[in-house]
């Protein structure tokens, strides 16, 4: 049986629709037999997942994906099999948390000097417990009736080059290397077809990065063959999965549909421990 693996998942503590152990429920009726949760700077939905993938039969790898910012590009990059109470990851994680906060209160200052009424208490009922990012602002704006879509929110407001966009603080990817590193896990570059450049992925390897997200649902066949090469070519470990978020986001793809074969992980796995 060839067992399959959705390395690329959301949830609540990041910007997903579901609860950790509705995520790994989702995972079982997939057919997967291994998921990776892989929320946006936080680590605080695995001690759920695992819990919930004892009882229902699928492993559940502890993961993040961190920002990070090369020649004013955003990459995001993916940590596999890292420890999440290593205390130098939690102190990062708890300080980008904060960094995203006052980035989401400087966007709705924007806005309401915009004369758009939103407010952060509005804001932070759509982020529960996660770290506070701009899907939850666009969600915020949707549900106020301010804009038509969530889309709508990104392309009118809160997208790059937008009147109320707002950087956001980021580490390099080197020292995001670093620290996935350092916690005892594996980085690898996610989505690299949606939006890296070859000459920034070159810089990405050269500065150790573990591995290549080469399944996603933004990717064609003929990237996923492209991406596989150049792992292939500088021996990069392989990843992928759909990127799940649920709640109908127009990149979402349903669970199963993104997967690596389970030996992929065996794989990664095995690369861990050799260090």
């Amino acid at each position: 049986m060839d067992e399959r693996a959705d390395l690329h998942i959301h949830t609540t503590y990041s910007d997903g629709t579901f609860s950790a152990g509705a995520v790994v429920a989702r995972a079982r009726q997939a057919g997967l037999a291994c998921i990776a949760i892989t929320d946006h700077d936080h680590v605080g939905a695995i001690g759920e997942a695992r819990a919930a993938g004892t009882q229902l039969g699928i492993e559940v790898i502890a993961g993040v994906e961190l920002s990070t910012t090369l020649a004013q590009q955003d990459v995001h990059l993916l940590g596999y099999f890292l420890d999440p109470a290593y205390p130098p990851l939690q102190e990062y994680l708890a300080s980008m948390r904060v960094e995203r906060m006052r980035r989401a209160e400087r966007m709705v200052e924007k806005l309401n000097g915009m004369s758009v009424p939103l407010t952060m208490h509005a804001v932070l009922n759509q982020a529960g417990e996660a770290a506070v990012g701009r899907p939850h602002i666009a969600t915020a704006l949707a549900v106020a009736g301010l804009t038509e879509s969530y889309h709508e929110a990104f392309s009118r407001y809160i997208g790059f080059g937008r009147p109320a966009y707002e950087e956001k603080v980021t580490m390099a990817p080197r020292e995001a290397i670093r620290l996935i590193g350092e916690a005892g896990g594996v980085s690898c570059i996610a989505h690299p077809g949606a939006s890296i450049p070859d000459a920034l992925l070159r810089e990405l390897i050269h500065a150790g990065v573990d591995g290549i997200e080469i399944v996603h649902p933004s990717h064609t066949p003929e990237q996923t063959a492209y991406y596989r090469s150049i792992a292939e070519a500088y021996f990069l470990l392989t990843c992928g999965g759909s990127d799940f978020h649920g709640g109908g986001r127009s990149d979402e793809e349903a669970l199963g549909k993104h997967t690596i074969p389970l030996d992929h992980v065996r794989t990664i796995e095995r690369r861990v421990k050799q260090r």
